[in-house]
């Protein structure tokens, strides 16, 4: 049904399995459209759309390849909304940012997991040493002998940490859920990048709808004076109301200039927020013909909920303190002593020389190991400042915790709020456009039959203007409310539920199904 395309705000849904095995093949759902696209996208496109947790994010960006060229427009093709996102994705900074963030943080985790394996190295030594030798004056004519010893010695050093109370599994940790942190911020990125372009989409639409009621209001203004013109030539008019009805279509045509350029404007601003060359030369395909929101699908607390569950940004700062807690606990490790492994073999190639007497040259296979225990007994406060550091980096997360909390709560409320008031009002901007017309329509004719004068048809006229910019004003404030209700419960990009849906009358009986 076309409903579930209006409400499901943005959502993309992979077919499932296939998806997983073919990544050519893909169903999206947009806002206002919905299109198959048969097409390989590059592997940072796939994580935006395949990705709806944390993990899964943070693991599809450890591997994902990022594009290097930066997509061009077609200024002949109208852009549905979900073609503007699946670009924004692939070129935005702030995504490819977020992006890069997933990847270091996946590697970070990596490099902490590494610490679990022993260091095995290679060297080698090309040496010449030359020392004094004290000796005993009966056995050395000068009470000392000069050595000189060349030495050659490749070697295989192994050190390994075989016991730290903890410390390597509490970096892990810490490294695991900075991961997750940095996947559930790539999942933000998306969804803010969506609502960035969705917001600039329905402004460009607005701006577009506002160009053509200017227009229309000055087809009107150009109707009023003729109509005076008609007035003067028979005599029941005067120059006065011919002046007056001129300066109206005059500021009708001014109107219609500031309606142009800030149309022109939001062009730039779409073509920004996408992350391409800033520039007008965009169409977009509006579908103005589809039916907008007009119902809730769950109540307030419902969708409280769902945020508190599902919104990226409360998943990262969850993230947060648990990295927060496992640095506490690496921190307290540092008062333990660890157990350490270290040995070497090499082959050690000699040839000494001394200047009284002979030496012997030698090549033979050494090698040494030690098993030795490594416990800090004072470090001049290190460790009690990085343990007192660590447990307020927590005390610092869990109140970035609730300011969220609360920040999300407060959004939802306002989401919620605005989409009602936006009902409202989209239902009385249908009234009062009609009433509008209907009372200039009505005015004007009677001004030609002499009953009414000019000025209640002016009045008429700046009455029809202004309810034709509150008619397209609450349509696309509308769509953007039900787009930002999606982005505050964190569903935006995601196949739940969606909040709001479309009421479809029933077709009558004899009609068509």
């Amino acid at each position: 049904m076309l409903t579930g395309v209006i409400v499901r705000s943005l959502v993309r849904q992979h077919a499932q399995p296939l998806a997983l095995k073919r990544p050519e093949l893909c169903i999206r759902l947009s806002l206002l459209f919905v299109f198959a696209c048969c097409r390989p996208v590059t592997l940072m496109a796939q994580c935006a759309g395949i990705s709806s947790t944390p993990g899964a994010a943070a693991d599809c960006a450890a591997h994902a390849v990022a594009s290097d060229t930066v997509a061009k427009l077609d200024p002949a093709h109208p852009y549905t909304l979900a073609e503007l996102i699946d670009i924004a994705e692939q070129n935005n900074p702030r995504t490819r940012i977020a992006w890069e963030r997933a990847k270091q943080r996946a590697d970070e985790l990596g490099v902490a997991k590494s610490a679990y394996y022993p260091v095995l190295a290679g060297v080698a030594a090309f040496s010449d040493e030359r020392i004094i030798n004290p000796f005993p004056k009966p056995l050395s004519p000068r009470g000392y002998n000069l050595v000189e010893v060349p030495a050659v010695v490749p070697e295989v050093t192994l050190d390994y940490l075989l016991f730290d109370f903890g410390k390597r599994g509490a970096k892990v940790d810490a490294a695991t859920a900075e991961k997750l942190a940095a996947g559930a911020n790539f999942i933000q990125a998306n969804q803010q990048i969506a609502f960035t372009v969705a917001s600039a989409y329905y402004k460009l639409l607005t701006q577009q709808e506002r160009l053509e009621a200017a227009q229309q209001t000055l087809k009107t203004a150009q109707t009023t004076q003729d109509a005076a013109e008609a007035q003067l030539l028979n005599g029941r008019s005067t120059i006065p109301d011919v002046l007056n009805a001129r300066a109206e279509a005059s500021q009708a045509v001014f109107d219609l200039e500031s309606a142009d350029g800030d149309e022109k404007i939001a062009r730039v601003t779409l073509t920004e927020a996408i992350g391409v060359e800033p520039s007008p030369d965009i169409t977009i395909d509006g579908q103005k013909s589809a039916p907008l929101p007009d119902e809730l699908t769950m109540p307030i607390d419902a969708l409280i909920a769902r945020a508190m569950a599902d919104r990226p940004d409360l998943m990262a700062q969850a993230e947060e303190i648990r990295a927060a807690d496992d640095a506490i606990r690496s921190a307290r490790s540092e008062y333990l002593p660890k157990i350490l492994l270290s040995a070497n073999a090499a082959q050690t190639s000699i040839w000494p020389t001394v200047d009284y007497g002979q030496l012997g040259n030698a090549s033979e296979p050494t090698w040494s190991a030690a098993v030795a225990v490594e416990w800090r007994l004072f470090d001049g406060g290190a460790r009690k400042n990085e343990l007192a550091s660590a447990r307020s980096q927590k005390r610092t997360a869990q109140d970035e915790l609730r300011e969220k909390r609360d920040r999300t709560t407060r959004e939802v409320w306002t989401a919620y709020i605005a989409f009602r008031s936006a009902m409202r009002k989209q239902q009385a901007a249908v009234s009062l456009l009609d009433s509008a017309n209907s009372s200039y329509s009505a005015s004007l004719e009677a001004y030609k039959y002499g009953v009414k004068n000019l000025i209640d048809v002016v009045t008429a006229e700046r009455q029809l203007a202004q309810a034709r910019y509150s008619s397209v004003s609450a349509r696309s404030q509308l769509l953007l409310e039900a787009v930002d209700l999606e982005f505050s419960t964190g569903n935006l990009l995601r196949s739940q539920t969606p909040a709001t849906k479309t009421s479809i009358p029933k077709p009558q009986i004899g009609q068509p199904q």
